[in-house]
């Protein structure tokens, strides 16, 4: 039997790429975007399988809108795949204000939203998947992406938290963890770049000078990705973080091993604050701030 499905982004790039994969295998879909417009060619190819909704993620109402559209239309919602996302590449002190919070808003307010809407569904059914499309960005932090990785840090700690409380009534919850893929992120993310102060040249210049290399060069395709996407949709056992992309599993490992690096050397700082821990502190590794 088809399942139905929710899938926030649709208009391009990633999210473009699971909605058509979906409906190739016969699956029910309720495509979202802003501009709803950009999914008429949807609906002409694929009649009555599709539905396109108007969706603004950041929007709780228009959420709950969009869900009970698949509702009404399918007579239920099987797979909520929260795609829809930006980031922008600038340093954090010449991030606005609105900008960075229009990021967060929707990297990780706008999965938060989607996922409230949909649970009372699912619960119900007593089954359904929610797939949340992170980034390896959730597990690294790289110079001047901090709104954008902030948020998908965010996404991978709700993450953990929900599958927890979902799985005893069948639901289930991933993470999903790509590298760099083909699609417009890059060019999105290079095209607000503000000019930077003298100070972010040696940090945040160097991040702009690799991805303006990278971008067109990206080792991850979408529609690998969207073919993953599809059979984590029939499948019962999901981890709560998937990696996608050799990349991915690079930066990731290397983060993994900085991290078990950095907490053996401060080992002995970290126990020192027990009750029970001997006085004084231990020393601290490493050298001591200027004065």
């Amino acid at each position: 039997m088809s399942k139905v499905w929710l899938v926030t982004g649709s208009a391009r790039g990633l999210g473009r790429d699971i909605v058509e994969t979906a409906l190739r295998a016969g699956e029910r879909v309720v495509a979202t975007a802003r501009d709803p417009r950009q999914l008429a060619d949807l609906v002409t190819r694929y009649g009555e399988q599709v539905r396109a909704v108007a969706l603004d993620v950041t929007d709780p109402a228009a959420a709950r809108e969009a869900v009970q559209a698949a509702v009404d239309a399918f007579g239920r919602l099987d797979v909520v795949v929260n795609n829809a996302g930006f980031g922008h590449l600038a340093p954090f002190e010449q991030t606005t204000e609105d900008d960075f919070r229009a990021q967060i808003d929707t990297n990780f307010y706008g999965v938060v939203n989607v996922t409230r809407a949909a649970l009372p569904v699912l619960r119900k059914q007593r089954a359904g998947h929610v797939i949340q499309i992170s980034s390896v960005g959730g597990r690294v932090g790289i110079a001047g992406l901090g709104a954008y990785q902030a948020a998908k840090w965010a996404v991978g700690g709700f993450t953990e938290v929900i599958s927890q409380e979902l799985a005893p009534f069948g639901v289930h919850v991933t993470a999903l963890e790509p590298g760099g893929m083909k699609t417009e992120w890059g060019t999105g993310a290079m095209g607000e770049a503000p000019e930077l102060l003298p100070d972010y040249v040696p940090s945040v210049g160097a991040v702009a000078n690799m991805l303006s290399q990278y971008v067109g060069q990206e080792t991850g395709d979408p529609a690998k990705v969207a073919q993953v996407v599809l059979k984590l949709a029939y499948h019962d056992s999901l981890p709560a973080h998937l990696l996608l992309g050799s990349d991915a599993l690079h930066f990731a490992g290397e983060g993994d091993k900085a991290r078990a690096a950095a907490a053996e050397a401060w080992r002995a700082v970290s126990a020192a604050t027990d009750f029970s821990a001997p006085t004084p502190l231990p020393e601290f590794p490493g050298a001591p701030a200027k004065a």
